[in-house]
């Protein structure tokens, strides 16, 4: 049969990204406590398309990712990225996986324990020009109080939820626990699935002793990024959900290791 992607196109214009998105599929997630999890993520697979070509051949994506279905996990990005290349034609590669983890936590006093979804991001690239990269990415729920509001106020002090992103490139492996931890122990407080009173008091209690600015967060956040010789570049960014006000408050910091 007739190839129509591979013909000849006159209007001389590469490509940078071209291919499937948002395929949900169920993947394995490496687990510090119990091994491995199993979640089920959303993917999107992109190749260059160099001018000449009328089109990439969309079914080869497919048939890739179901060629690692089972053991499809941070692992094998590399593997299929060369594959992507290869089957493809392609001079550069591109894998994003979005998922929800869930890691069990106990609340603070009752050690009651529910479980928390983080929604995670790891992306991968791969290219004859760059190599290989590799982000991983999670986005970790937590709550502040304004330090502001707590310094001219008689009573209380207005508190919210927010969301914080860390985005990290490394040296050796991380555990998407580890960063989770780096994110929470930033903030006033972190957020659990499950409390008890006795939990909601002292999350109240600790914080209103802790107070945080979203420039706090992000900032202690890239201080404990900086001391970690790991870590060859992050982006920190948190978005507070303002409880007293019509917007949101918001800061970013990115860093490269020189």
């Amino acid at each position: 049969m007739i190839d129509v992607q591979s013909q000849y196109d006159h209007r001389n214009i590469n490509i940078d990204k071209v291919g499937v998105k948002n395929i949900r599929y169920p993947i394995t997630v490496m687990d510090r406590k119990n091994g491995v999890q199993h979640t089920v993520a959303s993917i999107n697979m992109y190749v260059n398309l160099p001018r000449k070509f009328k089109g990439t051949h969309m079914s080869r994506f497919i048939e890739i990712l179901n060629e690692f279905y089972g053991h499809l996990d941070i692992r094998e990005f590399s593997k299929i990225l060369e594959a992507m290349q290869e089957r493809l034609n392609a001079q550069s590669a591109h894998l994003e996986i979005s998922f929800p983890y869930f890691i069990e936590k106990a609340s603070p006093v009752t050690g009651t324990s529910g479980l928390m979804e983080y929604l995670c991001r790891v992306s991968g690239s791969l290219s004859h020009q760059d190599g290989y990269d590799l982000v991983v990415e999670v986005n970790v729920p937590i709550t502040t109080v304004c330090p502001c509001s707590r310094e001219i106020s008689d009573h209380g002090a207005h508190n919210q939820r927010g969301m914080a992103r860390l985005a990290v490139r490394f040296k050796k492996f991380m555990w998407i626990e580890d960063l989770v931890r780096i994110v929470e122990e930033a903030a006033s407080c972190e957020v659990y699935s499950l409390l008890k009173r006795p939990d909601e008091k002292y999350v109240t209690e600790k914080g209103y002793e802790n107070p945080k600015f979203v420039e706090d967060v992000v900032r202690d956040v890239a201080y404990e990024l900086k001391q970690n010789s790991n870590i060859t570049w992050f982006q920190v960014d948190v978005e507070n959900f303002e409880s007293i006000h019509n917007h949101s408050a918001y800061a970013f910091i990115e860093r490269y290791r020189t």
